[in-house]
């Protein structure tokens, strides 16, 4: 049973990095600012989840608090403005390198933790750390002439980067929500994104095309409400290396979808500092020890 709980829970987990790896595409193809494709998002979004939610028996009394809502509302804040951050970057730095750098997460996650909880920093992921560095330095020198935007290229990696900060922001916070059903915290996070963008959306500028309509409201109700539902099962049923190691699936199908939709070709100063972050944020999330246990013990 236990295998078998393990094999559904990797399906789960591809199926929703494979969604996540298409989320950029739908972003750049809807046509909209980051602003107004972020808070669409939320719309369709919160609606899909309140039926979830309200599939799942989730809208009981005993679930909430004042301290829950209060904690929810905050980790929502940085995620919705991680992801009007992280659109924002597609079109100046690609879909293809603001994935990338926005998988550095696993270090602001660290940082943030050894500055708040005082936990520990091994001498691994130090190492590990200086890695992702030199992919970054590596990924910043140079500008495709292909990008959309030219001569912002460094404002999209700085977009991508600010993005990654929000996501360890919000991790932080959602330590304090343990017990609450994810599915209810993903709702709360649509309608927090709701009221926070509603007074700057450019409502003037709202899709006004079948498709760019269509696109929207895939990245809501798919990409949104059934991609956390997969997500959230599959990270119950699987062991933590394993969810970390599938997690991979997300920045590799990006790539890949950023090179067939918008024909992004990377430079191999670029390819190379891409695969050096990666790896970096592989070793981290999955405890990759690259110091010997000896100078480990020393440098501890």
């Amino acid at each position: 049973m236990a295998s078998a709980e393990i094999r559904r829970g990797a399906l789960e987990m591809s199926v929703a990095m494979l969604m996540s790896g298409t989320i950029g595409w739908l972003v750049v193809s809807s046509g909209q600012s980051a602003l107004n494709v972020a808070f669409l998002r939320c719309v369709f979004g919160a609606v899909a989840l309140t039926i979830v939610c309200a599939s799942r028996g989730l809208f009981r009394r005993e679930l909430f608090s004042w301290r829950m809502i209060g904690f929810a509302v905050l980790g929502s804040a940085a995620i919705v403005f991680n992801w009007v951050l992280l659109f924002a970057s597609y079109s100046r730095a690609s879909i293809s390198m603001a994935t990338t750098v926005y998988n550095t997460q696993p270090f602001m996650l660290v940082a943030l933790g050894a500055v708040i909880f005082r936990e520990r920093i091994t001498a691994s992921t130090i190492v590990w750390l200086l890695v992702a560095f030199a992919g970054l330095v590596l990924i910043v020198r140079v500008e495709p002439a292909v990008l959309a935007m030219p001569g912002q290229y460094l404002t999209g990696v700085a977009l991508a980067f600010g993005a990654a900060l929000l996501w360890a922001v919000s991790s932080i916070v959602t330590k304090h929500l343990k017990g609450t059903p994810p599915h209810l915290l993903a709702l709360i996070t649509t309608i927090s994104g709701i009221v926070l963008l509603a007074p700057f959306v450019h409502y003037g500028a709202l899709p006004d095309t079948g498709a760019h309509w269509l696109e929207v409201a895939t990245l809501g109700v798919v990409n949104t409400g059934v991609m956390y539902v997969l997500m959230y099962g599959a990270i119950q049923k699987l062991p933590t290396s394993m969810t970390g190691a599938l997690s991979f699936i997300y920045p590799v199908v990006a790539i890949v979808v950023d090179r067939v939709a918008f024909g992004q070709k990377l430079a191999w100063v670029q390819f190379a500092g891409a695969v050096l972050v990666l790896v970096a944020a592989a070793g981290v999330n999955l405890g990759w020890r690259i110091v010997p246990q000896k100078l480990r013990a020393i440098a501890g």
